[in-house]
């Protein structure tokens, strides 16, 4: 199974829109506190939509409490835009639960962390020369969806069916 992990995220909207992706792709959302909003906040709310009722949220004291929960057979991404390897260069179809966590988005994850684990760091190959950094909820959607795409999709909806759609 995925899961997006979203360390002390400071922007309602991109929350809330990361939960929505959560909700249509069955994938849990950690939340690792403080946060910097509330998770009644009207803002959060209306990215997510009426979601909120769908989607597997979890919560964490701290960045030590999520990481005691990692079994031996999980694998965890950091996704930063200092690594070395590219999102689409890991086999995302490995035995295990794939935990994908994004930093805050002001100053993106700990240091320390970051460079205890660099083999454990994905990154979105982009111009950084123009841009600073990828949009923190679409960031989110690109990684999880080719994490889905590599496992073939597990339980979604692949076809699309129209309201009154006839073949005569």
């Amino acid at each position: 199974m995925n899961h997006i992990v979203l360390f002390e995220p400071l922007i309602p909207q991109n929350t809330g829109n990361i939960a929505r992706t959560c909700a249509a792709t069955n994938t849990p959302l950690h939340l690792i506190e403080p946060l910097g909003f509330s998770t009644d906040d009207k803002y959060l709310k209306r990215a997510g939509l009426d979601y909120w009722h769908d989607v597997d949220i979890r919560y964490h004291s701290d960045l030590d409490h999520f990481l005691s929960i990692l079994g031996d057979e999980d694998h965890l991404y950091l996704v930063s835009k200092f690594a070395n390897k590219t999102y689409s260069e890991i086999d995302y179809q490995e035995k295990g639960n794939h935990y994908f966590i994004f930093g805050k988005e002001t100053t993106g994850l700990p240091e320390a962390f970051m460079r205890a684990n660099p083999e454990k760091a994905i990154r979105i190959p982009m111009n950084d020369q123009h841009v600073r950094s990828l949009n923190l909820s679409n960031t989110a959607a690109l990684i999880i969806y080719e994490a889905l795409r590599q496992q073939g999709f597990p339980n979604l909806e692949l076809t699309h069916h129209y309201m009154n759609d006839k073949i005569d």
